[in-house]
């Protein structure tokens, strides 16, 4: 008798569709946001040479004992250093790309708001699971992320648990007092500046929250780079996985 030959089910299985590691939104807004970060620290720390002084409170000027001061020349001969040298004053440029880089974050990040809650992405992907509410579950996962080169898009609870406060916590701090600054702004929301205790501490809070930021930035950068960084890098920018990688 004569049988047909034998297919194999490998060759007619229809391939497995390939899952999106970052939605496109995501990858988008992720971007956006590094290259106004990055603008928004240049231009940030120029702004900071033309007064190298914080102080708390509403008012804060070269006549008054500073809260501390950052111990670099000031691009202003008027603001007392304690250096024989003035640096060149380029505030101007500075402050205009700075708000226009404020304001891409602030759009950009109000687009990822709205979508990471309507869409779930903030409750499957940001919040730790129910098992994860611990000490032990945070110590497993503190030094897993270096050494995890699967690719995973799964994110333990250390990795959750960063990047909810930098997202719900730290940047709209930044927004916040970087919107206090504004005298524009002031004068419709006096309040808003007000229980920040004025607009020197919001101009001080600001400064240590964009140090925050900016460790942050580095870590997670090293990070990236120990746990792969083609493969990571590919899937935020392609949001695709190399076929080994994918769990």
């Amino acid at each position: 008798m004569c049988y047909p030959p034998r297919v194999s089910t490998a060759t007619v299985a229809p391939a497995k569709a390939r899952k999106a590691r970052h939605a496109a939104l995501v990858r988008v807004t992720h971007w956006l946001t590094a290259v106004a970060f990055l603008v928004l620290l240049f231009t940030g720390c120029e702004i900071i040479l033309t007064h190298p002084r914080f102080y708390w409170g509403e008012t804060g000027n070269v006549t008054m004992k500073p809260l501390f001061r950052i111990p670099i020349p000031s691009s202003r001969d008027t603001v007392p250093t304690g250096y024989n040298y003035v640096l060149p004053d380029w505030n101007g440029w500075g402050r205009a790309l700075h708000f226009e880089a404020a304001w891409l974050l602030v759009f950009t990040a109000l687009v990822y708001g709205i979508w990471g809650l309507a869409s779930g992405h903030f409750r499957r992907n940001l919040l730790p699971e129910k098992g994860d509410w611990n000490f032990r579950a945070f110590w497993r996962d503190l030094w897993k992320s270096p050494r995890d080169k699967t690719g995973s898009a799964s994110y333990n609870v250390v990795q959750r648990a960063v990047y909810f406060g930098v997202i719900f916590v730290l940047f709209p701090m930044v927004i916040w007092t970087g919107l206090a600054l504004s005298p524009t702004f002031n004068a419709a929301f006096p309040w808003f500046v007000d229980v920040l205790g004025g607009r020197q501490s919001a101009r001080t809070l600001h400064f240590f929250i964009t140090i925050a930021l900016t460790l942050f930035f580095v870590v997670h950068v090293t990070m990236v780079a120990l746990s792969g960084f083609r493969a990571k890098m590919r899937g935020m920018i392609t949001g695709r996985a190399e076929p080994e990688e994918e769990p």
